[in-house]
């Protein structure tokens, strides 16, 4: 269902959690009949998970606009203190703490690599592989290495080796769907790692290098900003790699 900004969406759910594109205002004579009532601020297609209980609108903009709970791929930038700088991709770096990963105290935590900033452009800091904990418009980002309700690390961390692959907000989208055809297709040539943010990055990782930069060349012909390939065309490129 596309929409526009200013349209009233009907979401209702105990748990509701809203995503990117909502907005929930307060009106005085708001009741639990008549909740407050929630309002698309940009313009998009209307989404919402199987019981309905997250509700989020998907657009093809240029600039990813971090939500909380959102995985994201960040680079280190800066050490600050007890912390670090990270760039999403976002207006503002984000910040992540030093003890927000699984079992970090302050004598135990992971020591990252900042950006260096007078350096050769292709020296990057480490990357992190993170969830957004805290995202408003008149603060900036915080992120954490840690399933929030598991207090364990799950898949998020420190993203060691591999390649980082950018591309747009959609292909990014289209491979966390898991009846996308990408990765599945990728995945039975040959073992392969990879962690998908929702801010237009994807670290890919596999046994040879070869293997890598197919996997790169893959995602940039299928990205609905790039190439567009379907199946069949992404099948007949992978066929003409020597994987």
């Amino acid at each position: 269902m596309n929409i526009l900004p200013g349209e009233q969406v009907n979401a209702q759910h105990s748990k509701l959690k809203l995503g990117p594109g909502l907005l929930q205002i307060s009106v005085g004579n708001a009741s639990e009949s008549a909740p407050q009532p929630i309002i698309a601020t940009r313009a998009g297609t209307l989404k919402h998970s199987s019981n309905r209980s997250k509700w989020w609108i998907e657009s093809n903009s240029r600039r990813y606009v971090p939500a909380a709970q959102e995985a994201v791929v960040g680079i280190v930038l800066q050490r600050l203190g007890e912390g670090y700088r990270v760039d999403i991709g976002t207006a503002h770096s984000a910040s992540l703490d030093s003890l927000a990963f699984e079992g970090a105290t302050k004598r135990n935590k992971p020591n990252l690599k900042a950006f260096p900033l007078l350096s050769f452009p292709a020296c990057v800091g480490s990357l992190v592989y993170a969830r957004v904990s805290l995202a408003h418009k008149d603060m900036e980002p915080e992120l954490e290495c840690f399933d929030a309700q598991t207090r364990k690390a799950e898949q998020f961390g420190e993203l060691k080796g591999g390649f980082l692959v950018r591309c747009s907000l959609q292909m990014c989208r289209n491979l966390l769907d898991p009846k996308y055809f990408l990765l599945p297709l990728l995945g039975v040539k040959f073992p392969l790692e990879a962690a998908v943010g929702v801010n237009g990055r994807v670290w890919i990782n596999a046994k040879e290098p070869k293997q890598i930069i197919a996997m790169a060349r893959c995602i940039e012909a299928a990205d609905p900003d790039g190439g567009g390939q379907d199946e069949i065309a992404t099948k007949k490129l992978l066929d003409t790699l020597d994987v």
